[in-house]
C-alpha cells in the first residue's frame, strides 16, 4: 500500500536536503507518495503566514510529515514554526536517537541513547509579558498530565526497543514546585514498570556525566528546555547536528525533521549535508511500518560514512549535497545486490 506523506521543504537549505531525502527514499523502495506543503519565509511572503492553514490541514489529513528546517527570526518577526507545529498538533514527544556512527571522528565510541523531551509545555509555552518597562516575566508551565504522558512514553519506548534504563533529568532542588511536580509524577509512572531501571539526575550533573562518558546512558527523559539543550549536546557526542535525526510524535500526528537550522548562508550552493534529514526520513518509514526500507537507508548511510567518499565539508570531505546523496544511493544498490537488509 502506498502511503501519502506530507513534505514540508522549509527554507534555507531545506529544499535541497529534503530533495536529497526524497531521492534516497525512492531508491530504497519505500512505497510513499509525497504531498507538498509550504512553511517558512517564502510561505510568510506568499500567504501572510509562515505556517499556513492549508499546510496544517494537510498534516491533519495525512497524519505524518517530513519537514525541512525553517528559519525563525531572532527576537522579532514570527513565532517559531516548530513550536507552533508541536503545540497545535499536540506533538508532545520529541524523540532524538543518538548513536555512534562509523567513520566519524569523535572522542566517544559505542554511544547509544535516546533523548525524549516533553514538547508542549515549560518555558517554551511562550507565555511571557512585560511587568513594567525593563522587566519581562516568562511562565514555566508544568502539568501532571503532560509530565505523566511523556515519562510513560519514555518507558514504553524503552520497553518496545529492548532498552533497560530510563534516566529522568530535573532541577527539583532549585525548582521544587514545577520540577518537584514533574519528579513526583515520574516516580509514580516508574512504579508501573518495575522491570525497568529508573534513575534521577540533576540537569547539571547529567551534562557533566555526558561529557565525561555518555556510554552508560540509555533513555533520557526531561522537560522542554532541558531537552532542547541536552539533545543538541548529545548530537555533538556523535558528530553534530548534521548527522542526527529527530521525530515529534503525538497521539494522532507525527512530524519528522532534522534538528539543525536552515543555514541560509549555504542555501543554493549545493554544499549542505542532507544526512540528518535522510535519517529522519528513515525514522518516518519505521513509524509507518516500512521497516525494510528504513533499515536499508540506515545501513547505506553507515556504509557511506565508513567509506568516506563524497562526504560534505562538515564531515571532513570535499563533496556536495549531490555527491553524498549519490554515494548513499549507490550503497543502497549494493545492499540490494547482496539480497537486501535482513
Amino acid at each position: 500500500m502506498t502511503t501519502p506523506v506530507v513534505l514540508i521543504p522549509g527554507d534555507g537549505i531545506g529544499p535541497e536536503v529534503t530533495a536529497a531525502a526524497q531521492e534516497v527514499v525512492r531508491a530504497a523502495g519505500a512505497e510513499i507518495v509525497w504531498i507538498a506543503a509550504a512553511a517558512g519565509l517564502e510561505a510568510a511572503e506568499r500567504f501572510g503566514d509562515p505556517l499556513p492553514a492549508a499546510t496544517m490541514d494537510l498534516v491533519r489529513r495525512y497524519r505524518v510529515a517530513l519537514k525541512g528546517p525553517c528559519t525563525t527570526p531572532v527576537g522579532k518577526g514570527y513565532r517559531s514554526i516548530n513550536v507552533r507545529l508541536r503545540q497545535e498538533l499536540d506533538l508532545y514527544a520529541s524523540v532524538r536517537p543518538v548513536h555512534s556512527l562509523p567513520g566519524v571522528a569523535v572522542p566517544y565510541q559505542n554511544v547509544d541513547l535516546v533523548v525524549v523531551r516533553e514538547n508542549t509545555e515549560g518555558l517554551y509555552s511562550g507565555l511571557e509579558h512585560y511587568v513594567v518597562p525593563g522587566v519581562v516575566e516568562s511562565l514555566r508551565i508544568v502539568t501532571r498530565n503532560a509530565a505523566a504522558r511523556i515519562v510513560r512514553f519514555a518507558f514504553e519506548l524503552a520497553r518496545h526497543a529492548g532498552r533497560h534504563r530510563i534516566t529522568f533529568c530535573h532541577k527539583a532542588d532549585v525548582l521544587p514546585l514545577s520540577d518537584g511536580l514533574f519528579l513526583a509524577t515520574a516516580r509514580e509512572v516508574a512504579d508501573d514498570y518495575p522491570f525497568l531501571e529508573f534513575a534521577e539526575l540533576h540537569v547539571d550533573a547529567l551534562c557533566m556525566q555526558l561529557a565525561l562518558d555518555p556510554t552508560p546512558f540509555d533513555v533520557l527523559v526531561m522537560e522542554n528546555l532541558f531537552g532542547d539543550v541536552i539533545s543538541d549536546l548529545c548530537a555533538g557526542l556523535v558528530g553534530g547536528l548534521g548527522l542526527v535525526p529527530g521525530a515529534n510524535i503525538g497521539v494522532r500526528y507525527a512530524v519528522f525533521e532534522a534538528v539543525h537550522g536552515s543555514a541560509p548562508d549555504l542555501a543554493g550552493k549545493g554544499l549542505a549535508n542532507p544526512t540528518a534529514v535522510i535519517r529522519s526520513a528513515s525514522l518516518l518509514l519505521e513509524h509507518i511500518g516500512q521497516r525494510r526500507a528504513s533499515r536499508r537507508i540506515e545501513q547505506a548511510v553507515r556504509r557511506t560514512l565508513q567509506a568516506g567518499v563524497g562526504l560534505t565539508r562538515d564531515l571532513g570531505g570535499t563533496g556536495t549535497t549531490a555527491s553524498i546523496t549519490e554515494q548513499i544511493i549507490a550503497n543502497l544498490q549494493d545492499d540490494e545486490g547482496l539480497g537486501g537488509a535482513p
